[in-house]
């Protein structure tokens, strides 16, 4: 992304008239409702694979190998939402966060309708990707909006508050949608009932993005204008959406193996952090978007997206295959991963606030969160290897290792912000969620591959959970920053 251009315009509402001066938390409200309906979004897409493989139906029911190209879709997804990650932050810092949030949010709600009016596989990849690409920009602004209108003592359990919208975005959209795809079968959609999902979603998401819009507009010390930033993302999602395209209609025609696309989507993520690392570097950002610490946090964190889309994507099929359970009980059962991030995000915020307060280090959280995770994981799979878990065990094994896994996350992102000043930390939460994004654009092919090959989940398990051990070694090798906070 070009780094040229009218100066930036970074967060400088709290040093005029105050975005929300003793009313950070309604702040945290709207961002939680924004993190909600796009995690809602993003996960119908698992559940909607999911019932095609079951009932044979749609574009992916007779596919030779249906888990391979499900998440085959599923990394096409991420790689949209990837390729956005550090343009949203830039452009959060120039035209304003605020905007760039009601952008996504507008984006996504049209994109998922369109995603549902499609009638095959190339055009629903086509939706989803683009989807992805306006999904991806919300991420670095919202972070920065969090920790800059937050008081220090309470920013990460404001963190915390915020991402719980993701754990219950994903429990809505893994439990809601196989009975939203039933309601369409009752209203006579037949094989199209995949759709109704993502006719509800999109609807609530464009709600969601005129309720954010009403709320941003009265406030800060300029007027909410969201034409030019969204110009801009448009003229930059073309390319990226053309790039993709192009590697998956060529996987298409030439029958590629799966895997040599996954690389192909490899190629165009280390293509665009060597952009976006000259771009730092020809701009004298180095020092703070590049140093040795941050290069840990990222590079950490590709093991926490890994877990998440990998769970999240499959957790349903694993749970259906693995007990030999209906789909709507899967769906409950694996809901308990999802939905322990209700309690493990701020709880895990609070904690690591009362660190702060006491003068100590967060980091000590991170590295157990991180562990715990793994340990659990290893557990699962080896209940899953085992054959007919019980759906109780399973779900107590999901809740338990969420709770640690979802209070890891804003911990994660606060020991992120303090490394960077205020005017860069748009920049430094885009490439923080672009590479780590990796994990997401592999974590659901990879998995599907490796279930096709093996006829098990567990290697896939398996695997999540040796990728999260790395994260453990790299958390712990990070010094981070202590805020100074005001007397409670």
């Amino acid at each position: 992304m070009s780094e040229s251009g009218a100066p930036p315009r970074t967060v400088t509402e709290s040093k005029g008239r105050a975005l929300f001066s003793g009313h950070h938390t309604h702040l945290w409200g709207f961002l939680l409702a924004g993190w909600l309906i796009s995690y809602a979004d993003r996960t119908v897409t698992g559940p909607v694979v999911a019932w095609m493989i079951e009932n044979k139906a749609g574009f992916i029911g007779d596919a030779s190998n249906p888990a391979t190209l499900g998440g085959l879709i599923g990394s096409m997804f991420f790689t949209g939402y990837m390729l956005t990650q550090y343009a949203g932050g830039r452009l959060g810092d120039r035209y304003g966060h605020r905007e760039m949030l009601v952008v996504s949010l507008l984006w996504a709600g049209l994109l998922t309708l369109v995603s549902g009016l499609t009638g095959g596989l190339i055009g629903f990849v086509v939706a989803r990707v683009l989807t992805g690409l306006g999904e991806g920009v919300f991420y670095s602004n919202d972070r920065v909006l969090v920790i800059s209108h937050t008081p220090a003592a309470r920013r990460t359990i404001g963190l915390g508050v915020v991402l719980s919208g993701l754990s219950i975005g994903l429990t809505i959209g893994i439990v809601a949608t196989p009975h939203l795809i039933d309601w369409g079968g009752t209203l006579g959609m037949g094989g199209r009932a995949w759709s109704m999902p993502l006719y509800v979603f999109g609807v609530v998401s464009l709600l969601v993005a005129a309720a954010t819009w009403r709320f941003f507009r009265g406030r800060g010390d300029k007027p909410l204008r969201i034409g030019p930033p969204a110009l801009r993302l448009i003229a930059y999602s073309i390319p990226a959406a053309v790039a993709i395209l192009v590697l998956f209609l060529l996987a298409d025609e030439f029958s590629w193996p799966d895997w040599l696309t996954a690389i192909g989507s490899a190629v165009l993520f280390l293509v665009m952090v060597t952009i976006v690392i000259r771009g730092i570097v020809r701009t004298g950002r180095s020092t703070q978007l590049l140093n040795r610490n941050v290069w840990l946090i990222y590079i950490g964190f590709i093991a926490v997206m890994w877990n998440l889309w990998f769970f999240s994507f499959w957790s349903v099929q694993i749970v259906a295959e693995a007990a030999h359970s209906s789909l709507g009980a899967a769906a409950l059962t694996a809901a308990f991963n999802a939905g322990a991030g209700i309690i493990g995000f701020p709880v895990g915020g609070w904690i690591a606030d009362r660190r702060v307060r006491a003068g100590k280090g967060r980091k000590p959280l991170a590295v157990i969160c991180a562990a715990v995770h793994t340990v659990l994981a290893v557990a699962f799979g080896v209940s899953v290897a085992n054959g007919d878990p019980s759906l109780l065990l399973l779900g107590l094994i999901l809740f338990c290792s969420g709770l640690f896994f979802n209070a890891l996350q804003p911990i994660v992102h606060s020991l992120l912000g303090d490394l960077a000043e205020e005017k860069d930390r748009g920049s430094l939460f885009g490439l923080f969620n672009l590479v780590a994004e990796i994990g997401a654009v592999a974590s659901p092919v990879v998995s599907g591959v490796l279930r096709d090959a093996t006829g098990s989940w567990a290697a896939g398990v398996f695997t999540a959970a040796g990728v999260m051990a790395v994260a453990v070694v790299l958390y712990a090798l990070v010094k981070e920053r202590i805020p100074e906070v005001a007397a409670t």
